[in-house]
């Protein structure tokens, strides 16, 4: 069953600290991205092998297996986009229906173990790749569907709250 989308703009991470979360913008680099990314990573094996990983808390929340497989989709989305910030002058990142995505790929119905792997795979495809950001493209633009605009650097401070926010969602 499919769960009501979140409609939120969520870029106001970007200039206020989460009250669900906690998590703050203002006090990480970008640097520090590739690492919080890996420690991210490294917490959700355990979580996918919880006995109720599929259960879902309530009628509107997704299980602890659907925020994994969510997770692992948007390392793997925001690889694409860092590559596109990279190498293009001004990207328009290509809208993403994550709510869709859920239930077109049946998150809730994926083998846990298979997730954890591919989410720690794809979790270091991206730490690396953020590693590898010369010094002076921390500042090169890319633009949401929407029209939100990102520097490489608010793309890596914007997207790291998700991973965040889904490892406190599932607490």
């Amino acid at each position: 069953m499919p769960i009501t989308p979140d409609t939120k703009n969520w870029t106001w991470v970007l200039d206020a600290p989460c009250p669900d979360c906690g998590y703050d913008a203002s006090t990480i680099t970008a640097l520090a991205v590739p690492d919080m990314i890996r420690a991210n990573a490294a917490a959700w094996p355990a979580v996918l092998e919880r006995t109720d990983v599929a259960v879902r808390p309530d009628d509107s929340t997704w299980s602890p297996l659907e925020y994994a497989a969510h997770v692992r989709d948007v390392f793997r989305i925001f690889d694409t986009r860092l590559a596109l910030i990279l190498t293009e002058d001004e990207p328009e990142f290509e809208n993403w229906d994550q709510d869709a995505t859920a239930v077109a790929e049946r998150y809730g119905e994926q083998d846990p173990a298979r997730v954890a792997e591919e989410l720690t795979d794809a979790a270091s495809v991206l730490a690396a790749a953020f590693e590898a950001v010369p010094d002076d493209a921390w500042q090169r633009r890319g633009l949401r569907s929407d029209g939100a605009a990102f520097t490489t650097e608010t793309l890596a401070k914007y997207f790291i709250h998700d991973p965040v926010h889904h490892l406190w969602d599932v607490r």
